[in-house]
Order: structure tokens, then C-alpha cells, then sequence
């Protein structure tokens, strides 16, 4: 049976990303430095088509973190531009470039309209009549796997609150150079 899973960084002090969002800096000044540890690792440069990485205990807790996922979703925040509104005449193609790193079905939620966006092997639904709609078109996407909900923080939150991952359950706390990873359950 498939689980709705969360897997974020978060800084000591409960952001998740930092001040000023801007398109220079897609997760606020300094935001980046929160990621430090996963961009590190084998597992994230895998994921996006580059050679090299570290591997340990970070490499590790990434790469179980991609386990099993066939979807994800993400809100508007995530997806972009750092000017929210209408899409426009040019609409916004993502922070990640031609090739986004996900290669599976990704629900934007998010309150403007627009038609799917496909690049490479990622096609980006915009659902707009709300959390439990992209749920619900994110669990038939994925089949026998997992449903991501990739963050923000806010979009994270909403379905905290709306019951849909459930109460959660600290399973283990991993120390490693630079981060502490802590996996939860969900309890039901």
C-alpha cells in the first residue's frame, strides 16, 4: 500500500528556507546552505545527472528518501517564479531548467490556472481547486508508490492539517557531518 511522505530540511530554528525570495536566490538569502549536506551527496548528483558525490550517512537517508516515490507534490512556492500571480504570456518553466531532476509526475497546487508543462521526462499538472484534488490526482499517478510532498513549507503544513499525513512518529535520529536527519512515521 502506498504512504504520502515529507522529507524537507529545515534549519535548527524551523525555516525551511531563508529571507527574500528572489531569482537569484530561489530559497532566500541563505536558504541554500540548508541543502549543503544533500547537494554532497551521490545520491542528489545522481539525481541530477552529474558524476561525483560523497557517500555516507547523508547519501544514505537521501537515497532512501527517494525510495519508492512516483509522484510528487509541491506548492507554487516550490515550483516559482519568486513573483507570485497570473502565469502570463511567457509562463514560468520552473527553477530547474530544461531537465528538472524529478522524473516523475509532479502536482503544482497553486491558485492560477495553466495548461501541463513537460520538460524532459517531468510533466508539471498546476491544480488549482485545492490539496485534497492534487491528492487525489497524485495517488492515481502513482500507482503502487509513494505520494512526495516536496515542500514548501507551507503546502507541507496545509496537509498536516488537513489529516493527510497523519500523525507522526519519531522512528530514529541520524547524526552526520554537517546535518542531523530525524525519520518519522506515519501512526494510524
Amino acid at each position: 500500500m502506498s504512504k504520502v511522505r515529507v522529507h524537507i530540511s529545515t534549519s535548527l530554528d524551523g525555516y525551511v528556507a531563508g529571507p527574500n525570495q528572489s531569482q537569484e536566490n530561489p530559497l532566500g538569502e541563505g536558504g541554500e546552505s540548508l541543502h549543503d549536506w544533500l547537494v554532497a551527496t551521490k545520491s542528489w548528483r545522481e539525481a541530477q545527472g552529474m558524476e561525483g558525490g560523497e557517500e555516507n550517512v547523508s547519501d544514505d537517508v537521501f537515497a532512501e528518501a527517494l525510495d519508492n516515490v512516483g509522484v510528487e507534490i509541491m506548492g507554487r512556492g516550490k515550483f516559482g517564479p519568486a513573483d507570485r500571480g497570473e502565469w502570463g504570456d511567457d509562463p514560468w518553466q520552473g527553477w530547474w531548467g530544461d531537465d528538472p531532476p524529478f522524473r516523475k509526475p509532479v502536482f503544482v497546487v497553486t491558485h492560477h490556472e495553466r495548461e501541463p508543462l513537460t520538460l524532459a521526462d517531468t510533466t508539471f499538472t498546476f491544480v488549482t481547486d485545492g490539496i485534497e484534488s492534487a491528492m487525489k490526482q497524485a495517488k492515481d499517478a502513482a500507482g503502487d508508490k509513494d505520494v512526495f510532498i516536496g515542500g514548501g513549507a507551507n503546502i507541507i503544513n496545509e496537509y498536516l492539517a488537513a489529516g493527510q499525513i497523519d500523525e507522526l512518529e519519531l522512528l530514529r535520529t541520524v547524526d552526520a557531518p554537517g546535518v542531523t536527519h530525524l525519520k518519522y512515521r506515519v501512526v494510524t
